[in-house]
């Protein structure tokens, strides 16, 4: 079974956007796959390159990193979301006259459509969040 992601609360509020990812990492190792996760409004700050856990807290990014870096699993941050919450890819960074990027490279900047391209090309679009 194909699965896609929509995450739409941000890391520092609840359990949603790491619950998306344990959910990610049971399904790969159940043998199905992840087409894409999509992050929309405060989930877009889960992609946050310089965000820092508390000691005793694991970081979201972690896991979305192995979910990236080991499985090939596509994560797509919203653009309009992500510039409402100073979530800048190096493009966007530029054409706004930023310093510097504030997105892992790890993610990408999308618009909608990988949304609409997820729940077409998924069996599943499961959402976390709200």
């Amino acid at each position: 079974m194909i699965y896609s992601l929509l995450v739409l609360s941000s890391p520092f509020s609840g359990h949603c956007s790491r619950s998306a990812a344990q959910f990610a990492h049971c399904v790969i190792a159940r043998g199905h796959t992840i087409h894409r996760i999509f992050f929309l409004d405060a989930g877009t700050l889960a992609s946050a390159a310089s965000s820092v856990s508390a000691q005793d807290e694991d970081t979201s990014l972690r896991s979305w990193s192995e979910l990236a870096g080991q499985h090939g699993v596509d994560l797509a941050i919203c653009i309009t979301s992500a510039l409402k919450h100073g979530m800048l890819d190096q493009v966007e960074a530029d054409r706004h006259e930023r310093p510097c990027a504030t997105i892992n490279p790890l993610f990408t900047v999308s618009g909608l459509g990988q949304l609409v391209d997820a729940c077409a090309s998924s069996d599943r679009l499961i959402t976390f969040g709200g």
